[in-house]
């Protein structure tokens, strides 16, 4: 299995945003494209400044010390010396659903935090495959991916709705039928391509994760009892649908289990989890038939 595919998956999607962007766009104007992107990008930006803060917020994470949860600390350490990456700050939800997350907007100011339901759900080998995912995030910079994403998503929205509202580029035409398509439509493929490249993201921190602690059955594990309490346990209603990418598995899955139907899958942040374990067996499969170090 190419650690980059999903990698080269992911920008191979953002580069045809950033296509359909500039299609969009061009029932506008260069100055349109230039206002949207730029109302974008502010956004977008506050949200990766702040995103640790807002995401401990909203789920209620308090931080811990290493005296008051040893063991957590402990394997957070291992496997950031492994990765070499810089110790984040670590937190505990209170949400009874089994979940955990990473966020900050580099390794330098990254948070973990993992919810009271996961403590009481896995034991430490399948904890430590899910850390070792949360902290494949912080190293990738998935917060940095999925903001651009949603810039660029934002700005295809707007164009689409400024070029319906107060017509197109002259020099282009406006041809209603063509605006009304775009207005439909855009926004959605938008949508669509933005959450292709979140589930891209769950399935490169799967396999970088199972990679980091060598053990991918346990984190196939992890998902799978994951899963099945994420639809029995709903998430606190302070999680909004715009921080679902951030979880290991989606928090609103018993919203969707109690009739978000198939439709609703389309938009899914995450793959299903039947595939990601199908690629973590791939990966246990590769690992026991390697010799000598994982590089």
């Amino acid at each position: 299995m190419a650690p980059g595919i999903n990698r080269l998956k992911t920008w191979l999607l953002i580069a045809a945003m950033g296509g359909l962007f500039v299609v969009i766009g061009s029932f506008w104007g260069r100055g349109g494209m230039t206002i949207a992107l730029a109302l974008a990008l502010v956004f977008n930006v506050a949200m990766y400044w702040f995103s640790d803060k807002i995401a401990l917020a909203t789920t209620r994470s308090k931080p811990v010390t290493e005296r008051e949860m040893p063991e957590y600390y402990r394997i957070v350490r291992e496997l950031t010396n492994e990765r070499r990456l810089p110790m984040p700050r670590l937190f505990v939800s209170e949400m009874a659903q089994p979940n955990a997350f990473a966020t900050g907007r580099n390794p330098e100011h990254a948070a973990v935090s993992v919810t009271q339901g996961i403590l009481s759900l896995l034991d430490e080998r399948e904890l430590r495959g899910v850390l070792s995912h949360e902290l494949s995030h912080v190293a990738n910079r998935d917060i940095l991916v999925s903001s651009i994403a949603a810039a660029i998503g934002m700005s295809i929205t707007f164009l689409a709705r400024f070029a319906f509202f107060f017509g197109g580029d002259d020099d282009r035409g406006g041809n209603v039928f063509t605006l009304l398509a775009a207005w439909l439509l855009a926004p959605v493929a938008a949508a669509l391509i933005q959450m292709a490249v979140s589930r891209s993201r769950e399935y490169q921190a799967d396999e970088s994760g199972a990679f980091l602690s060598r053990d991918p059955e346990a984190l196939a594990s992890a998902l799978r009892k994951l899963e099945e309490a994420s639809r029995r346990i709903p998430a606190p209603a302070t999680v909004a649908p715009a921080e679902a990418h951030l979880f290991i598995v989606n928090p609103l899955n018993a919203v969707r289990a109690r009739g978000g139907g198939s439709f609703v899958s389309l938009f899914s942040t995450h793959p299903p989890i039947e595939a990601r374990i199908e690629r973590l067996d791939a990966i246990g499969r590769e690992l026991r038939g390697e010799r000598g170090p994982i590089g």
